[in-house]
């Protein structure tokens, strides 16, 4: 039976629903308390949104691997709260919403943003990522002014498009939706339903997760206009530009610290996946000036033929996770105040900035490259806020086949890996972490994996000698070996194959990402690069290796006794702690100090005699 619905305050609800109360606040500056109030409230919100998405979703992509962001946003498009996700999308986000106002305020009178409508987009070029990706947006409006919007990103298992191989342009990779209305005035468009249904391979799940998407964003705009109803909308809204004012002095008074001038660093990405070999150069640029940062990254690689590209969001996005990242990593909510500082110069049609149709299937293997150089620009200015490379890569393998149980086609990935991240000036890199685009992201476990895909994982385990020698040492790789237990398509696209993560400071760089084979009985290790599409029947093993991080400091600095715990646990191999830290190792595993000190003092030049306790200590930030 279909509910009556009448018009209040330009508020569409239920019939018999009471009106609520109007708040006694005086509209007015926020003072300090109700300006905490609202910080904390304000994350609650996108907080419960992200809880919402996690418990509702099809996919384990979405509630296990957690790739996707939820947000809250002004009326304006900018950044309020974020409940995180992957640090990439909160520009995507932010554009995505400015323009979903920019489209629907060109046409006119009558058919503009209304309350209860939710809006909805993949659109590559706007989200700046991939067709994966589906934006949805809901206008809030308080007696009848629009004062917000929550959205919510996240990636759907498939969306249509070939299954893989490597794509050169945008119609190859799936369903492209224009910016439109999912839902006008409370009222779903069910051909536009009709149109997802028809061009994803498994329609139950892509609808799942929509489902899952609309409930994220409907429970953010319910706890936010708690928020209105309660304090009243102009003492929230003063609260939240306050919030912003004062992340923006933050960054501003942190970044007055760094040293004025131009900091540069190149890297380059390994190919296109059609061109082998070529490579793409990553330019940076970093102009610090007062109490402002200017990244120019204008003189990065054209767009390329394979599917390598991101679009301008991402552009802005890698500029402004790097400069948070350096300047207030720790300052909640994320924020529009804190990016105010950082001013970003993008070129034409680069892998950062590409135009349709330019395929855009991996287009978040660029960022993480490129915050990595950014990261490497600063080192002489910051080398106690810096990190050496890591392994910059998902290292995801995606398999389609037939269920044999069933006879029903699955589509699927056992989710990012993880790998070396670089070490500190003070500590080693983490080992087997999510890289750093994906954020909050995790990799799945193997039980869940193997219980999902007709797969036995025989081997998860940390890499030895993959992470970069130094005084402070790289967090290490992961390797996963799959035994396929049923005929399917596996498809690789990792990248830093060849540009491995490098060190800083006199470190030494960490192991790329790789992957090898076993077809027949017969090891395959010798490819060209990380890209692969390649059909495995029943008993083949696939694995993938993940690249450890760069280190910190010269080798020989480290102290021996770390070293001797490393070969213990496995970390470094006896040959490793020779060669690289200059260490020697008696049969029992335990320090040789003597052969340490004459190895160190023959190969440094200098007189070196090691004690019991030598070796740099942590220091304490």
């Amino acid at each position: 039976m279909g509910t009556r619905k009448v018009v209040v305050r330009n508020r569409i609800r239920p019939a018999g629903m009471k009106k609520r109360a109007k708040s006694k606040m005086r509209t007015g500056s926020a003072d300090a308390i109700l300006t905490e109030i609202i910080r904390n409230g304000v994350m609650a919100v996108t907080e419960e949104m992200k809880i919402n998405l996690t418990r509702t979703a099809y996919n384990p992509i979405i509630y296990e691997a957690l790739d996707f962001t939820t947000g809250l946003f002004t009326a304006e498009g900018e950044t309020v709260s974020i409940g995180l996700g992957l640090p990439s999308f909160i520009r995507g986000m932010s554009n995505t919403i400015k323009a979903f106002r920019e489209h629907f305020a060109k046409l006119g009178p009558g058919i503009g943003i209304d309350p209860d409508d939710i809006l909805v987009t993949n659109d590559a070029y706007t989200t700046g990522s991939h067709l994966y990706h589906f934006t949805f947006a809901k206008p809030i409006f308080h007696g009848g002014k629009l004062c917000a919007f929550v959205c919510c990103m996240a990636h759907w298992a498939e969306v249509g498009g070939v299954l893989g191989g490597v794509t050169t342009d945008i119609y190859s990779e799936g369903l492209q939706i224009p910016i439109m209305k999912y839902q006008k005035q409370g009222v779903i468009n069910q051909d536009l339903i009709a149109v997802i249904k028809m061009n994803v391979r498994i329609p139950e799940k892509a609808m799942g997760d929509l489902r899952a998407q609309i409930t994220a964003v409907k429970s953010g705009e319910r706890r936010f206009m708690e928020l209105l109803d309660r304090y009243g909308r102009e003492p929230v809204l003063d609260a939240i530009r306050n919030i912003m004012d004062g992340s923006e002095a933050m960054a501003r008074a942190r970044t007055r610290a760094i040293p004025d001038g131009i900091y540069e660093a190149e890297s380059y990405m390994d190919d296109d996946g059609v061109e082998t070999g070529k490579r793409v150069p990553i330019r940076v640029r970093v102009i610090k000036q007062g109490d402002e940062m200017t990244v120019d990254l204008s003189q990065i690689g054209p767009q390329v033929r394979g599917f390598y590209n991101s679009g301008p969001s991402t552009g802005y996005g890698c500029a402004q996770v790097a400069y948070k990242c350096l300047t207030s990593p720790q300052d909640y909510p994320v924020n529009e105040g804190s990016l105010r500082p950082v001013k970003v110069i993008l070129g034409n049609a680069s892998v950062v900035t590409a135009v349709r149709p330019a395929a855009m299937r991996v287009w978040m293997t660029v960022p993480m490259t490129v915050v990595d150089t950014i990261f490497k620009a600063m080192e002489k200015a910051l080398p106690r806020q810096t990190i050496a490379g890591h392994f910059a890569d998902l290292v995801s393998g995606h398999m389609s086949g037939i269920l044999p149980q069933t006879g029903r086609l699955f589509v699927g990935s056992l989710g990012p890996m993880g790998g070396g991240w670089g070490a500190k000036y003070n500590e080693d890199g983490m080992c087997a972490t999510v890289c750093l685009n994906d954020g909050d992201t995790h990799n799945a476990p193997c039980e869940q994996s193997e219980n999902k895909y007709p797969i036995l994982i025989e081997r998860h385990a940390l890499r030895q000698d993959s992470g970069g020698p130094g005084r402070f040492r790289g967090g290490l790789g992961a390797e996963r070996s799959v035994r396929v237990r049923t005929p399917l398509a596996l498809n690789t696209q990792m990248e830093r194959v060849h540009c491995r993560p490098w060190g800083l400071a006199g470190g030494m760089e960490g192991a790329g990402n790789g992957y090898r084979l076993n077809i027949d009985g017969r090891e395959l290790t010798d490819f060209p690069n990380g890209k692969m599409f390649r059909r495995f029947k029943e008993g083949d093993v696939y694995t993938l290796m993940s690249g450890g991080g760069g280190g910190f400091g010269p080798p020989q600095e480290r102290d021996p006794q770390r070293v001797a715990h490393d070969v213990r646990q496995g970390y470094v191999s006896e040959k490793m702690a020779r060669e690289a830290y200059l260490v020697v190792l008696n049969s029992d595993g335990t320090l040789d100090r003597d052969e340490t000190g004459r190895l160190r003092s023959s190969t440094t030049g200098t007189s070196v005699t090691v004690g019991q306790n030598d070796g740099p200590k942590r220091e304490t930030p």
